[in-house]
């Protein structure tokens, strides 16, 4: 057994400055636009075993099984996501379907920023909250880059929109993940974080916007931004607080849509806004092909139903592959534990991380039957059949998605694997404590570490299983609700979202401008950092200034 040690040198400024090496030199790296994303996430490996064996002792053989089991969960299940959802979207495009939902789209509206709100955001909602883990960036860039934004427009405003949902994504798994940690109830869990992000539902669509057309076109368009925010932040908090904290995303995003386009039956904007490019400089746009004038005539009604069918289709797959019940049933019958060999339960985390000593599992559950991805994979393939693709036509156009997302996945598990050995060597949990000392302004650093656990690991539940009982933890002994911050913890992650190389390799993936992950980066840093501090502006103000809304519901 291996104990995790969390101040290695001795001098809590200098190890939390050692564990910050890896995260910053991968950010550092991309942000740069001179490394290569997988470059970049191969040489921050080696520096986080670097700094994980010579100063944190972990056994070099662990760091190394730690590394490899990354390097799989990068592929199952998140790189398994994004290969399958660029394979039906390069299906939908081949047969023409795309162009009849770029027409069907035009034919509710051809304003950008209006179209923004419909897919970025409440699209990409029903795709988070049906099954997270990288599908709403991966779906919502490829759709928005097929509608002609610019590449950095259709990465950005996807990683931006990707905020407020987060937190119930897949069914609430964030919340059932933090609800595992802190032995808290998950109904309060997500009752809590239902009174601290339908403030930011109402915002993230403004904020959206003004990223994408600047003020002025923010405000031309204000009553179908309200309309789209009240209409998923009122859903938010009644479901999250009233009926469960697992269907909240469906929910408010299906209503959303609907009042979004019912209202824009009544109401359009007195200019159209057309340009495809980011408001100021957007050095993607010289990148892009010339447009092609898009054929406005109105589609049948045969012809929007073939539009739609394979997105139909993803919504009916998505949902029963999000349910407990289908997965259950699958996993009964396809389900592989691999137990990695003097890893598995050979460290032990420690107090005041754990509150007794806790082995760390180092599980490979290759549940294929019911991986996310495996149901992308299936709606495409009933998507091609039904869209006249032959077998032997889907299997090249297979074969060529593979050459096209092969670097990206390389990325994608490089990345993993620095995220998952961080966690077990404890790296992780010694930079969450730099946070958890900063006393009576805790409530706010505290929901800044959830954002650093997400932009660390990619996952809101990663973050949560992290830092759920740190969280715990230290607001009981600082006399803070430990409902609170374990909810902060979950809402401050969600817009750490934005910022994890994971997501920004997804997005770089789903819009074709691989290798531009440092530009990617740069554009939604700032936006990631001042959305996480209002966050925490708001948990500091529910601790000390408006106490009743910490009241818990029966």
């Amino acid at each position: 057994m291996w104990d995790q040690i969390y101040n290695p040198l001795g001098n809590t400024a200098l190890s939390t400055i050692a564990a910050a090496v890896p995260v910053v030199t991968l950010l550092v790296l991309i942000a740069s636009g001179k490394v290569k994303a997988h470059l970049a996430a191969i040489i921050a490996l080696i520096a986080a075993n670097i700094i994980t064996i010579g100063i944190f002792t972990m056994p070099a053989g662990m760091s190394i099984r730690a590394s490899l089991l990354g390097v799989v969960v990068g592929f199952f299940p998140i790189g398994w996501i994004v290969l399958n959802v660029i394979f039906l979207y390069r299906i939908t495009v081949e047969t023409g379907r795309f162009e009849l939902l770029q027409r069907a789209i035009g034919g509710v509206t051809t304003d950008r920023r209006l179209q923004l709100l419909l897919i970025a955001f409440a699209f990409g909602a029903f795709f988070e909250g049906a099954s997270g883990f990288g599908t709403p960036v991966a779906i919502t860039g490829a759709v928005l880059i097929g509608l002609g934004f610019s590449p950095l427009a259709a990465s950005g405003l996807s990683l931006i929109a990707n905020t407020a949902p987060v937190a119930y994504g897949a069914l609430g798994t964030p919340i059932q993940g933090l609800a595992s940690v802190t032995g808290l109830d998950p109904y309060v869990l997500g009752a809590m974080v239902g009174r601290q992000l339908p403030f930011f539902s109402l915002i993230v669509p403004f904020w959206l916007i003004w990223a994408f057309a600047g003020w002025r076109g923010m405000v031309a368009i204000w009553p179908a931004i309200l309309v789209t925010g009240v209409s998923f932040a009122v859903p938010q908090f009644v479901i999250s607080n009233f009926i469960n904290p697992w269907i909240v995303d469906i929910g408010a995003s299906l209503i959303s849509m609907g009042c979004l386009i019912l209202f824009l039956k009544v109401w359009q904007p007195r200019e159209l806004w057309t340009s495809p490019a980011l408001r100021g400089h957007d050095e993607s746009a010289a990148t892009m092909a010339p447009a092609k004038p898009l054929n406005t005539a109105k589609l049948s009604q045969a012809q929007l139903w073939s539009a739609l069918l394979p997105w139909i289709i993803v919504c009916v797959v998505m949902l029963i592959w999000g349910s407990g019940m289908f997965k259950n049933w699958a996993n009964s019958i396809f389900v592989w534990k691999y137990q990695v060999p003097e890893l598995h339960n050979m460290i032990n985390k420690v107090p005041p991380v754990a509150a007794k000593p806790t082995p760390e599992a180092a599980l490979f559950d290759f549940t294929y039957l019911s991986f996310t991805g495996t149901g992308m994979l299936i709606a495409a393939i009933i998507s091609g059949f039904l869209m006249g693709f032959s077998p032997a036509k889907m299997i090249a156009e297979y074969g060529r998605t593979i050459r096209l997302c092969a670097i990206s996945l390389i990325t994608i598990s490089a990345m993993l694997a620095i995220g998952t050995l961080t966690r077990l060597s404890g790296v992780d949990a010694t930079l969450g404590l730099a946070f958890a000392a900063t006393g009576v302004l805790y409530p706010f650093f505290g929901t800044l570490l959830g954002w650093l656990g997400v932009a660390l690991t990619g996952s809101d539940t990663a973050s949560n299983v992290l830092f759920g009982n740190l969280q715990k933890i230290t607001s009981e002994q600082l006399g803070l609700s430990p409902v609170l911050m374990a909810a902060a913890n979950s809402s401050g992650g969600v817009m750490g979202k934005m910022i994890d190389a994971q997501s920004i390799v997804v997005a770089s993936t789903a819009t074709n401008w691989y290798g531009h992950e440092g530009s990617i980066l740069r554009y939604v840093f700032l936006h990631s950092i001042v959305l996480a501090c209002l966050v925490g502006m708001l948990v500091t103000l529910q601790a000390y200034v408006y106490p009743f809304t910490m009241m818990v519901l029966k």
